[in-house]
C-alpha cells in the first residue's frame, strides 16, 4: 500500500475502532477492556477508497480489537481482517487479506479542532486568475488528460488528475462557481481532506453522495434541483471541522460537524492547514470560475 494510503487508512481505522470501543470520533473515553462483538456495526469506516461505511463485525476483548472489512468492498479475494491493541495514544496492529500482506498499521486519535468565538476574517484571495493554471498543480505530473482553461473557466478533464492549489488554509470562507455537464462528477476538497460533492450521475446513490453533500457523511437538506449545464454557486464556511454550505444562496448544510476525512483525501493530518483541490478523476467535465477564499486571521 502506498505511504499516503497507509496514512489515510490508519486514520479511518482508528476512528472506527475507537467509536466501537465506547469512544467518540474526536473526544470521549477509551475503553478496550470489555467485550463488544457488535459495537461497530453501525459505525463509519473509511477504507482505501470510496466513502465511509458500516463494519459488519467488530470484537473487542482483553484489550485487543478484531474487525473485518469485507472482500466485496475491498475488491480482494479474501476479507481484510484487522487486529490491534491500544498502547498509550497509538492503536497499532496488522491486517491480513491483501495479496501483498500481511500489512502493519498504526493510528492516533483525530484532533478535536474546536474553536472559540467567531473568527475575524482576512482579505479575500482569488485562487484562479481565469487565464492559466498559475498557483495550481495536477496530482499526476504526466497525465494522459489535463485540466484546461477555456473561456475564463477551469475545466476538469474527466478520468484525469486532480488539481491542487498551492496555498494552504486552516479556517476559511470559500466562494466557488461551477457548471456540471450532464452525467458529470467532480468535487471540491476543503483542506484537501473533505469533499463537497458535485455531480449529475449519482441520483441512485445515498443523499450524502449528491451535489452539496460532504461525501459519505452529510447530506444536503434541502437538496437543490439538478441543473446540468447551468452555472451554480457554493459558499462554504469551514471552521475547525464545522461546515456550512450554501448552494445558490440556500443553506443546505448548517453548522454540522464533519466526522472525518472523506475518500480521496490527500492526507489525514486534520490538525494542519491544507489546500483547496478539485476532483478531475470522475466522469465527464465540470467547469469552475470565480474561486475566492477568505481566510480567518491568525
Amino acid at each position: 500500500m502506498p505511504r499516503h494510503l497507509q496514512t489515510l487508512f490508519c486514520a479511518a481505522l482508528f476512528v472506527a475502532v475507537l467509536s466501537s470501543a465506547h469512544a467518540t470520533f474526536a473526544k470521549g473515553p477509551r475503553n478496550l477492556t470489555g467485550s463488544a462483538p457488535d459495537a461497530a456495526t453501525a459505525k463509519p469506516f473509511l477504507g482505501r477508497w470510496g466513502n465511509a461505511r458500516p463494519l459488519p463485525k467488530v470484537e473487542i476483548s482483553d484489550g485487543e480489537v478484531i474487525f473485518v472489512s469485507p472482500k466485496e468492498e475491498e475488491d480482494l479475494p479474501a476479507d481484510m481482517v484487522f487486529t490491534g491493541k491500544l498502547n498509550g495514544n497509538t492503536l497499532s496492529g496488522s491486517v491480513t487479506g491483501p495479496k501483498e500482506g500481511p500489512w502493519t498499521w498504526s493510528g492516533v486519535r483525530a484532533p478535536l479542532l474546536q474553536t472559540k468565538g467567531t473568527p475575524k476574517w482576512g482579505k479575500p484571495v482569488s485562487l484562479f486568475n481565469g487565464k492559466d493554471l498559475t498557483g495550481w498543480k495536477m496530482s499526476d505530473p504526466n497525465p494522459a488528460t489535463v485540466w484546461k482553461v477555456e473561456n475564463g473557466t477551469l475545466v476538469s478533464p474527466g478520468h484525469g488528475p486532480e488539481i491542487i492549489n498551492e496555498q494552504k488554509f486552516q479556517d476559511f470562507k470559500l466562494h466557488i462557481e461551477f457548471n456540471c455537464a450532464p452525467n458529470a462528477n467532480s468535487g471540491v476538497y476543503l483542506r484537501g481532506r473533505y469533499e463537497v460533492q458535485i455531480e449529475d450521475d449519482s441520483i441512485k446513490e445515498p443523499p450524502s453522495h449528491h451535489t452539496g453533500g460532504v461525501y459519505g457523511f452529510l447530506a444536503p437538506s434541502p437538496e437543490m434541483p439538478r441543473k446540468p449545464g447551468e452555472w451554480q454557486t457554493f459558499d462554504i464556511t469551514l471552521i475547525g471541522r464545522t461546515i456550512t454550505v450554501l448552494q445558490n444562496g440556500t443553506t443546505i448544510i448548517d453548522h454540522q460537524e464533519i466526522p472525518g476525512i472523506t475518500g480521496g483525501a490527500l492526507d489525514s493530518h486534520e490538525e494542519l492547514p491544507g489546500p483547496i483541490y478539485l476532483q478531475g478523476s470522475e466522469n465527464s467535465h465540470v467547469a469552475f470560475r470565480n474561486i475566492v477564499i477568505t481566510p480567518a486571521r491568525e
